[in-house]
């Protein structure tokens, strides 16, 4: 059950920070959730980086975090594919 909840979260946390970056045309439902996830590892730890503490729980805060992380993601990953 946890890994679908995870799954839809990292869907819609991949989705909102698509909507953000301008890049939902692109993405489908699989990169979404990839960037979801990883966006969400990435907002962590630059939390713990920055010293502002670390988010264990579903919360807006937790969701805010993670949907910056994958912001931050799709930045660098845009970044990179222009060369």
């Amino acid at each position: 059950m946890y890994i679908l909840l995870w799954l839809v979260f990292g869907a819609v946390v991949g989705w909102i920070a698509s909507i953000i970056m301008k890049t939902n045309y692109r993405n489908g439902l699989l990169s979404n959730i990839l960037y979801g996830l990883i966006g969400s590892a990435l907002g962590m730890w630059l939390m713990e980086i920055v010293g502002l503490g670390r988010v264990d729980t579903f919360s807006i805060e937790g969701l805010l975090v993670s949907v910056g992380g994958a912001v931050v993601l799709i930045a660098v990953l845009s970044a990179l594919r222009r060369g």
